[in-house]
């Protein structure tokens, strides 16, 4: 199942009436299960909750620059290792293709890269914290 498939089914589910879900395709297995306002998804045996009435905060509207958005759900990081500095720094000069952080989802890890040239502005998102498809991680000028 692609990526944008399982986020169209997340959606789906999260803005139907049923309380479970579950689907499998060859090795492939998903559990989506919603409890108080709440889709849980497990993969296999591990579950990531996803709040279905909670909207990502766009704390960028009203910011000018550039924003760089997640592209999956997942799990922030700043820098490749826990007790290594992070990738970027706001002040840093950044050139398109540079790595800004990772987003680790489904035990991968996903490097974001810099999409423009210029200069981290902002950064939207804490180490370690969770984030949504589609919400702002950086604003680059």
């Amino acid at each position: 199942m692609k990526f944008e498939q399982l986020v169209e089914l997340i959606q789906t589910v999260s803005s139907s009436n049923l309380g479970e879900f579950k689907y499998e395709e060859g090795d492939f297995k998903i559990s989506l299960k919603k409890e108080k306002g709440e889709v849980r998804l497990a993969e296999q045996s591990e579950s990531v909750p996803v709040r279905a009435s909670e909207q990502p905060q766009d704390s960028s509207e009203k910011k000018s620059g550039n924003v760089i958005k997640s592209p999956l759900v997942g799990t922030f990081y700043a820098s490749p290792a826990e007790d290594a500095d992070p990738f970027v720094q706001v002040g840093e000069q950044v050139q398109k293709g540079k790595i800004l952080a990772i987003v680790e989802a489904m035990k991968l890890m996903n490097e974001i890269e810099s999409e423009f040239d210029g200069t981290i502005e902002e950064i939207l998102v804490e180490n370690g914290a969770p984030v949504e498809y589609g919400q702002p991680l950086f604003i680059v000028r």
